[in-house]
């Protein structure tokens, strides 16, 4: 088990009713705020009108920025930029999932960055050292971003999709009745981002240590289990309930406590089909991930004994030599992710093997995957993309 440092400040306020502290929260920074949303779902389902009458009652001056997109584009950060100044906003307050959150976070920062560029700020974003106060109100458990300082920005005319290290939200509000009117289709991808936010630390070579592995295959267990349950009945509380806060913690770093880094993978690929195709992240990486499995597997058998611990402790199986008790894990994945009415290849959407090697040039540039869980190549990276199709 190897050193680890925890240091999560933000304050997460969890279960019904959390909005009443809403007031307070935002007080702690001032009065002046820009409220960031997407495409008017929370219109629809009464919480802006919520959201707005604690802001008005509040005395708050607000200021909006709407539109944010599914994958955040830096011309959102740039509006979100301009508007802090202009209004001389003292907090931000992000009311969606995580792009809207993740596209506050570049904005709080891109506040106090010294240069015009601001997909540069995006570029240098692990060396950003201050930004605006954030406060959020989550309505999507999928991206954890409530609860970390990263962020994912798009850039659609470079064809990059970069992550980097912002800001953490100082205040998390998480009422599970907020993610009640979140669609089948996006509840499931929602969920298969945060059970690939597990695996990205999970399959590690890092064998002993036991707190990580046990608090990752609970979460992985309770997205198996509570999935189906929001499906079946999209009011179902302790299923909405249970996967907002397995969101929060498996994106946290918890799970990853005293392992090696791994680099992300399947993030890594990913966010390339995003950059070029625009196609929602969790879609993406249910797809990918069974293949970057099965991959891996062949590729360097050695590592097998994590699929075989996958196979028994997350889904129960037992019996068979390792090989097949791994490959069997690995299919009930894949098949769980269909179940879910995920997409099973990329060719359903689309997508051709174009632009698959300037993809994967990017994804590994400077040798990046080199200290994977098993390393990847240019060319392993392009065998698994067509793998997709």
């Amino acid at each position: 088990m190897l050193n680890y440092v925890h240091s999560i400040p933000t304050k997460l306020f969890f279960g019904k009713g959390q909005i009443s502290h809403l007031s307070d929260a935002l007080n702690t920074f001032g009065k002046k705020v820009l409220l960031t949303y997407g495409g008017g779902s929370i219109k629809k389902s009464g919480l802006y009108d919520e959201v707005k009458k604690i802001l008005d009652e509040g005395g708050f001056a607000v200021t909006e920025l709407s539109g944010i997109e599914p994958n955040p584009r830096i011309e959102s950060v740039e509006k979100g930029v301009a508007l802090c100044k202009e209004n001389q906003i003292d907090v931000i307050l992000a009311v969606g999932g995580g792009s809207t959150i993740d596209c506050s976070k570049a904005i709080a920062a891109g506040v106090y960055y010294e240069g015009d560029d601001l997909w540069q700020m995006v570029r240098e974003a692990d060396h950003i050292r201050k930004a605006l106060p954030l406060v959020d109100i989550l309505t999507l458990s999928a991206t954890g971003s409530e609860f970390d300082p990263s962020a994912v920005i798009s850039n659609l005319k470079t064809n990059e999709k970069l992550g980097g290290t912002f800001t953490y939200p100082a205040f998390s509000i998480c009422d599970p009745t907020y993610t009640f009117t979140v669609s089948a289709y996006q509840t499931a991808a929602g969920s298969a981002d945060i059970m690939s936010h597990i695996f990205e630390g999970y399959f590690s070579r890092t064998p002993d240590s036991d707190l990580s592995d046990g608090i990752a295959e609970t979460i992985l267990k309770s997205v198996i289990k509570n999935l189906p349950a929001a499906l079946n009945n999209p009011d179902d509380y302790e299923a909405r309930a249970n996967l907002m806060a397995n969101s929060s913690v498996a994106c946290s770093g918890i799970p990853e406590y005293g392992k090696a880094s791994t680099g992300w993978p399947c993030h890594t690929m990913e966010h390339e089909l995003s950059a070029y195709y625009d196609i929602t992240h969790g879609v993406g990486l249910a797809i990918l991930t069974p293949r970057w499995m099965r991959f891996i597997l062949k590729k360097d058998p050695s590592c097998s004994w994590r699929f075989v611990r996958f196979a028994k402790n997350v889904w129960g199986l037992q019996g068979g030599d390792d090989a097949a008790l791994a490959e069997a894990g690995i299919a009930a994945l894949e098949a769980f992710f269909r179940s879910a009415g995920l997409p099973g290849n990329l060719t359903e959407l689309g997508i051709t093997d174009e632009y698959f090697r300037a993809m994967a040039e990017h994804a590994n540039v400077d040798n990046f995957l080199a200290d994977a869980f098993v390393p990847l190549t240019n060319d392993d990276i392009v065998e698994i993309y067509k793998a997709c199709l």
